[in-house]
């Protein structure tokens, strides 16, 4: 259970509170690079509470900007893309990527004022298939995150994206809960219907596992595991990374290069990136007779695009439809009557409501990497606040590089984070990325 108070500051976001202070700290994930066209209409962007304007230019560089004119407030949004800048359309005045007023056509050149007007923009980088952006205060940003898949080439990475009507904080702690999986996804999954040489099978023999969790540079991580063949254990470990990355643990740590990003768009809404190595091993998707696995298909169909605040990236199920959730499909196929587990987690910390209350909570030993990440990324926003200190992670981001997830077999008389380290230093990168394991070889 959190208190009330502690609640508050996990979820709020928006600028001055704590939680939106730390974040702000960080580059943050701002949408797709393909969702800005050279010289095209401008996108309503929030992120942390505040409603700003994206656009890319005539020479392909993007602006990210608080969305009023500086001039009478109007909103850029109804602005004017055209030979690098952005022009308001109600008096005219135009500015470029940086906020910088390049044209006041309005005023007589004897009265011209443009270097003393700037519109509140913020910087803005791209790497692997995203726009980033530094809404923090330092005059030079820190660097961008090293997390594998971040790191790699737009071609190489799988990005799903979608928006979730809760605060991002629920949305998080879907992807840290393993014990959710044996139920949710596959609890009318069968033993003896998994193929009997995936090591996985062990997560279905036994779907209440024992857990180990800590305090880590860069967040935290858990490890459920659970006895496989005699003298050993099947591993499940995961990360959270500070201010809102997971690694989940479906999947070989061998090459399970991949993470999740719950981006606050305000206090109740979220836009969540899940990005993919394209070339990691599948996890447990199959029956032993390669059909696929009741239920788990995808099905992320979208609602149209629109240009409001929240009109991106809308699932087609949603709490209103209740995720066409089927009964007959829940008596007699899978175990939610749901379609999809991207769909079937989204039911899950949706119908909590758009925050939920913690205080009603009756936490299990299955919650204990949830108990702790709360209380590390509250520890974390408070550090900021009363002390100044940021986490160290904003300044050294090749402590990320530390962090891996997956599932993996181990000699049950090895410590579990010793198991994990010998792991990741055998672990397969992609050429150009490293584990920082396989960096100190």
């Amino acid at each position: 259970m959190l208190s009330a108070a502690h609640n508050e500051l996990l979820t709020r976001v928006g600028p001055g509170t704590p939680m939106g202070e730390l974040m702000r700290q960080y580059w943050i994930p701002a949408c797709l690079s393909s969702e800005l066209v050279a010289d095209g209409e401008p996108m309503r962007l929030l992120l942390l509470g505040e409603q700003l304007i994206a656009f890319r230019d005539s020479a392909g560089r993007v602006g990210i900007m608080e969305h009023r004119c500086p001039h009478r407030c109007a909103s850029l949004f109804f602005g004017r893309n055209e030979h690098n800048g952005l022009r308001c359309v109600y008096h005219g005045w135009k500015f470029d990527v940086e906020g910088n007023c390049v044209d006041m056509p309005n005023v007589p050149l004897a009265h011209d004022f443009r270097q003393r007007v700037k519109a509140k923009a913020y910087r803005v980088v791209e790497r692997a298939g995203f726009v980033w952006t530094y809404m923090g205060p330092r005059a030079e940003a820190p660097p961008l995150p090293a997390i594998e898949a971040l790191m790699l080439p737009e071609e190489e990475n799988v990005i799903r994206v979608h928006q979730r009507e809760c605060n991002w904080f629920q949305s998080l702690e879907g992807d840290i809960d393993t014990s959710h999986f044996g139920f949710l996804h596959i609890g009318s999954l069968d033993v003896k219907d998994v193929d009997p040489h995936s090591m996985h099978r062990w997560g279905v023999v036994d779907r209440a596992p024992d857990y180990k969790a800590t305090e880590t540079e860069w967040g935290t991580m858990y490890a459920a595991y659970r006895e496989a063949e005699p003298g050993t254990y099947y591993y499940r470990v995961a990360h959270f990374l500070l201010p809102f990355y997971t690694f989940s643990p479906n999947g070989s740590i061998e090459d399970q290069i991949t993470c999740t990003i719950n981006v606050p768009m305000d206090d109740t809404h979220t836009m969540t990136y899940n990005v993919n190595w394209k070339h990691k091993t599948p996890p447990l998707q199959t029956l032993r007779n390669g059909e696929p696995i009741p239920g788990l298909v995808p099905d992320m169909q979208y609602l149209p695009r629109t240009n409001d605040w929240y009109g991106r990236w809308r699932l087609v199920a949603r709490r209103d439809n209740d995720y066409f959730i089927d009964r007959d499909m829940q008596r007699n196929v899978n175990y939610t009557g749901i379609q999809g587990i991207g769909r079937q987690d989204q039911a899950a910390v949706e119908c909590m409501g758009e925050i939920v209350d913690r205080t009603l909570e009756h936490l299990a030993p299955s919650d204990r990497m949830i108990a702790l990440t709360r209380r590390r990324a509250i520890a974390a926003a408070q550090a900021l606040m009363n002390e100044k200190k940021v986490p160290v992670t904003v300044d050294d981001p090749d402590i990320y590089r530390g962090a891996r997830g997956g599932s993996f077999i181990a000699p049950s008389d090895v410590d579990w984070l010793d198991a994990y380290a010998q792991k990741l230093r055998t672990a397969k990168s992609p050429q150009g990325v490293l584990t920082t394991a396989q960096a100190a070889e």
